[in-house]
């Protein structure tokens, strides 16, 4: 069992709450990171391959928008899959700076980056990206920020409003291109979070399993179940780890009884329309600039620049 930190605090105390609830970054140890990948290569799952033909077909343009001799900093990089095709259509990047909560999953993807950019600085930062606190490395030249995958959904709106605040100061007056999500159809959607292999469920429930392995927590998985379920209202899917029985869980000297059908909260994924992500990223100093929309109205890059620059 490891020392108590920021994991054992939050689950404590989300476990303490009602309705119990638990922040989705902390899905991504080793294990999650592993099954998240997994999860972007279903079929059900349209995000990531939807945002990679974005990036594909419409490089030149995002080059074009960040323009030369810039180094791009990534949030929630995870294995930097798709920060490669902006690489790769970008004139003369100077350095790349990953940020993700996984350590080992982000040093792999660091060094596979090296042997395929020579002379590109590498600077993973392992970090919470989603607080205050993170430092990061001084500038090796103007700041671009890479915000994909429609994490930014993760976030009650005003929470997101805050984090995109931050991302402006980081950047230093540099622009950011995020990937964001948008509403669709609920069957869609239902079938991206509750997929036919199972492969979301153990994602979700390997929540449970890391706080047995560092935590020295109790959970049986056996007696948890993976939910997700899109809420019209709202606009966003919600995941849950619903308990199967009434039961009781030991966590850091402390019991938390269960009752049949409770659950943990455990994601949201706030889907945007267009004009209500740009309402939201103006809310926050942004200005929004081009927008893309691959050709079914599945998911949309944005890119923005602080609204004191904007032209």
């Amino acid at each position: 069992m490891s020392e108590p930190g920021p994991f054992a605090d939050e689950l404590l105390a989300g476990l303490r709450a009602r309705p119990r609830a638990v922040a989705p970054k902390w899905f991504y140890d080793e294990a999650g990171s592993r099954l998240f990948e997994r999860i972007c290569e279903l079929p059900e799952y349209y995000p990531t391959r939807t945002e990679l033909a974005l990036l594909d077909r419409h490089a030149p343009e995002l080059a074009e928008c960040i323009g030369a001799d810039a180094e791009i900093v990534e949030f929630g990089a995870g294995a930097s899959r798709k920060v490669r095709l902006l690489l790769s259509a970008l004139q003369r990047p100077v350095g790349f700076v990953p940020v993700d909560i996984s350590g080992e999953h982000l040093a792999e993807a660091a060094e596979r980056l090296r042997a395929e950019h020579p002379g590109l600085i590498v600077r993973p930062l392992v970090g919470d990206y989603t607080v205050e606190g993170l430092q990061l490395p001084p500038p090796a030249g103007r700041r671009v920020g890479f915000y994909p995958g429609s994490s930014i959904g993760n976030f009650e709106p005003p929470w997101a409003v805050r984090l995109l605040e931050r991302y402006r100061r980081w950047l230093q007056g540099g622009g950011l291109l995020i990937g964001v999500d948008l509403v669709k159809s609920p069957a869609l959607l239902h079938a991206a979070y509750n997929d036919a292999q199972g492969v979301t469920a153990a994602f979700n429930l390997n929540l449970l399993a890391r706080a047995n392995r560092e935590l020295g927590a109790d959970f049986d998985l056996a007696a948890w179940e993976h939910a997700a379920h899109y809420q019209p209202s709202l606009q966003r899917i919600e995941m849950h780890l619903v308990s199967r029985c009434a039961q009781q869980v030991r966590l850091g000297g402390e019991r938390f009884d269960f009752d049949e059908g409770e659950s943990i909260h455990t994601e949201n994924s706030y889907k945007y329309s267009v004009a209500g992500f740009q309402a939201l990223a103006r809310r926050a100093g942004w200005a929004p600039q081009a927008v893309w929309i691959d050709g079914a109205r599945r998911f949309s890059l944005h890119w923005l620049q602080p609204a004191s620059t904007e032209p």
